[in-house]
């Protein structure tokens, strides 16, 4: 099996967020993404802590019930975020994405945002393994 790395499957364009944006606008970008959430990021660009679809709903929820959007990112991001560099390998990626973890990662060089990998993209990466193994000469 050929070296699958994450750089060679990752998103660079990733759906960002800043700590006092409001959910209403986190709920804008989220859905006019593909995405599931994404990284929130500092004046420095680096990753601060993580904001997905779930972390919004309960908090939205209020917000519509009262109409009133009084909080913002940083009060429903998770702060500790696991992430992963453009070397690490898919398998090991895979590992890490088992039951119960992070379906989204950041991908960080040097501590600066470089883009997203999702399962999705592990899934790929996998897929064109198995379809390059079963590949039968002409």
């Amino acid at each position: 099996m050929e070296s699958l790395k994450v750089r060679d499957y990752m998103t660079l364009q990733a759906v960002t967020f800043k700590p006092e944006m409001s959910l209403s606008a986190a709920l804008d970008k989220v859905m006019s993404s593909t995405h599931l959430g994404g990284p929130v990021i500092n004046e420095q660009e680096q990753v601060i802590g993580f904001l997905s679809e779930q972390d919004l709903l309960d908090k939205l929820v209020k917000v519509s019930y009262f109409c009133q959007d009084t909080h913002i990112v940083s009060d429903c991001m998770h702060p500790d975020v696991l992430s992963v560099s453009p070397e690490t390998s898919i398998i090991e990626l895979a590992d890490m994405m088992k039951v119960g973890k992070p379906k989204v990662y950041p991908v960080l060089d040097n501590g600066k945002l470089v883009g997203i990998i999702t399962r999705r993209d592990v899934l790929r990466a996998i897929g064109k393994s198995i379809n390059d193994c079963f590949k039968h000469p002409v």
